[in-house]
């Protein structure tokens, strides 16, 4: 048993941030060894301003000595699924078996609760310990996903070009646009609809309604990955005869730790499927950013399990499986008191 404080994070303290950051990396040592981390940069933009415009609530828990044991976050969509709440916790390692975890659930609930959020999503790491955890406390098993990185210096250019020759051929009707940096502004109706096309993406039993995107959210996210100390990097397939803009792939590179890149979303518009798109998109952008960025190394993506289109065409290109996660939902019962988000903070002992 423990006795725990849970306090919102203060946003104007770096330290603050940097101990989410430290207690995050303590639990992914153990959870997933491979994943790089993040600098407390970072939390500090999405705390304050989110992946693109909603920023995240982050708490920190403390045990009576003050000392940092676990962190948790929850992110209050505003544009869509207005029901719902995105909460996670992470627990120290060494202080795990103690209550911790199922402390912060239950502050995280009340939070949701105080925002008229009647859904609740979280995940991580798979693994049998979190799969019980999630289910005692009344969630259950939405979906599986599948984190995968692809070795630049494992795959040869011959190989990648190889893959971009295969798809080359279907693709006729379309053309490839490089964009690094911001979307130019005429692009952006045309660019919204390729956007929107994530939502086709496989859901399994996840309960969640259609995201809505726009071109001050397409605007958002640049500014978040600009505030995060990324660059960002763009591949368009655009319709020749029409203009129409039938898909895109995303990647951001770190600009402290340029070895490193992130894939975001790949999309193909309903429309324009079954010329290639995927792998001809995805493979250009190997293509480039092996020109424009000679120090980056890896690239990491994930997907659901049941993704296999993109999954045929990741491996296709390279990428190898790194690890497991496990996204739960639940109903929050009436019976869950309302608290305040976080401004202050909640003792108990559990």
């Amino acid at each position: 048993m423990v006795t725990l404080q849970i306090a919102a994070l203060d946003v104007d303290d770096p330290s603050e941030a940097q101990r989410v950051v430290d207690a995050f990396a303590a639990a992914d040592a153990v959870d997933r060894p491979w994943h790089p981390g993040f600098p407390a940069a970072v939390v500090q933009v999405l705390a304050t301003h989110g992946w693109d415009g909603d920023p995240e609530l982050f708490f920190l828990g403390r045990d009576a000595d003050g000392t940092v044991v676990g962190a948790g976050w929850a992110v209050l969509p505003t544009r869509d699924n207005l029901n719902a709440a995105l909460v996670g916790v992470r627990v120290v390692p060494a202080h795990r078996g103690k209550g911790v975890g199922s402390a912060f659930v239950e502050h995280l609930e009340r939070v949701a609760a105080a925002a008229g959020r009647t859904k609740l999503f979280g995940g991580g790491p798979e693994s049998d310990a979190g799969r019980r955890f999630a289910e005692a406390h009344g969630y259950a098993v939405a979906s599986v996903g599948m984190t995968r990185r692809v070795d630049l210096g494992g795959v040869s250019a011959e190989a990648v070009q190889a893959a971009f020759d295969e798809a080359e051929p279907h693709a006729r009707e379309y053309e490839l646009v490089r964009l690094a940096g911001p979307l130019p502004t005429e692009l952006m109706e045309a660019y919204v609809e390729a956007v929107s096309a994530i939502n086709d993406a496989p859901l399994d039993d996840l309960d969640v309604d259609d995201e809505v995107f726009d071109g001050d959210r397409v605007r958002a996210y640049e500014q978040g990955q600009l505030l995060s100390g990324h660059r960002l990097y763009r591949v368009l397939a655009r319709h020749r005869d029409t203009g129409a803009v039938a898909g895109h792939t995303v990647v951001a590179v770190e600009t402290e730790r340029s070895h490193l890149g992130d894939q975001h979303d790949t999309t193909v518009v309903g429309a324009h499927r079954g010329h290639r798109l995927g792998l001809l998109l995805k493979a250009d952008m190997m293509r480039w950013l092996r020109d424009v960025e000679p120090e980056l190394r890896t690239i990491s993506t994930q997907n659901a399990a049941s993704n296999a289109h993109m999954i045929a065409v990741n491996e296709r290109l390279g990428y190898r499986v790194l690890g497991r996660s496990t996204e739960y939902q639940r109903d929050l019962p009436d019976t869950v008191p309302a608290s305040s988000r976080g401004a202050g903070s909640v003792t108990g002992t559990a």
